[in-house]
């Protein structure tokens, strides 16, 4: 079969070759009806530019990058999806790097990935959209960047986020309205924003409703099923048991599922269980997870997006989450 070139995808469209090139180099004044036929034609044709020719004739690569450390692997997926999928609107691709926030050599690593792969901008997903070595390594690459979900100098650069807190506030108020006083929180892993931003939502939500704040409720755990198990058998060990354990993302909550089944202990009639992302495999379970939908996807789209656009002003963008409730949480039990 013969490739398929920009005069087939402006054929399919129905429009001019330029016209093609601007929606694909993220342009702006071009009508959203003409760049949604472009964009489907792209999709329809399978239509894949051939980036070295593409670089050369213009300043653009053609190349985004994903800078990611995390140990859930469906938020990382969810991330990678999100982002590639707005890539292939506008023939870009991405690049998906790991690193390791604690590594001695992590300057020099940067360093060379930043000299050997010319991209036209990085999504930095967190704890590496708050790593100072890694931020300034590009700052002083010049290379554009947006940080996603971030915790400190958010006036340093562009940035997309949820209100953790107020979802975490959120979800825990829903637990104490129905009826849950000894309500456990396990905490994501120290260096993610989101881990404090969540459990100061969760704290917050004790108060307002006049609850004492119970240290010995409170685990750490680190975003791995294996922290929300170990963080579970110490919880459910306790001669009085928490009534509810709220865990700071879906797979700890499912360690959590996992220790109650193991302990025979019914859930939500003896337990209830939420988490926070609304990852696919939160309806993978049952009962399925209580738990807050954050758009991760979109998020990371989004950044896409901007930097393809090439429009990435300082400044945050906010996008909205929602509290999705499920079998896995229900009234607090009566107690002898």
């Amino acid at each position: 079969m013969a490739s398929i070139t920009i005069n087939d995808v402006a054929e399919r469209a129905g429009v001019s070759i330029k016209t093609v090139s601007r929606v694909l180099n993220g342009e702006p004044n071009v009508a959203e009806v003409t760049r949604e036929k472009v964009q489907a034609a792209v999709a329809e044709l399978n239509y894949r530019p051939n980036l070295s020719a593409r670089s050369l004739a213009g300043s653009r690569s053609y190349l985004l990058a994903l800078l990611f450390n995390n140990p859930s692997p469906d938020y990382v997926s969810s991330l990678q999806l999100g982002a590639i999928r707005e890539c292939r609107k506008f023939g870009y691709h991405l690049l998906i790097d790991w690193l390791e926030p604690q590594s001695k050599n992590l300057e020099d690593e940067v360093s060379a990935t930043i000299r050997s792969v010319r991209t036209d901008g990085y999504i930095l997903s967190p704890p590496i959209s708050d790593n100072e070595v890694v931020l300034s390594a590009i700052e002083k690459s010049g290379t554009p960047y947006i940080r996603i979900a971030p915790y400190r100098d958010m006036d340093r650069g562009p940035y997309i986020n949820i209100d953790d807190a107020g979802a975490a506030f959120d979800l825990t108020t829903q637990l104490l309205d129905l009826g849950h006083r000894e309500i456990a929180f396990i905490k994501g892993h120290p260096d993610h924003g989101a881990t404090h931003l969540r459990y100061g939502g969760y704290s917050a939500a004790l108060r307002a409703k006049g609850v004492p704040l119970s240290q010995d409720l409170v685990k750490q755990g680190d975003f791995s099923a294996r922290s929300g198990i170990d963080c579970a058998e110490e919880l459910l060990d306790r001669r009085v048991r928490p009534t509810a354990i709220f865990a700071s993302n879906d797979e700890m909550a499912l360690g959590v599922m996992l220790v109650a089944n193991r302990l025979g202990i019914h859930v939500p009639d003896e337990l209830s269980v939420c988490g926070f992302d609304d990852m696919p495999v939160a309806k993978l379970v049952w009962p399925q997870l209580t738990t807050v939908r954050q758009p991760t996807a979109e998020m990371s789209a989004l950044a896409a997006e901007l930097l393809i656009s090439r429009s990435p002003e300082r400044g945050g963008h906010l996008l909205d989450f929602q509290i999705v409730t499920r079998g896995s949480t229900g009234p607090a039990p009566r107690r002898s």
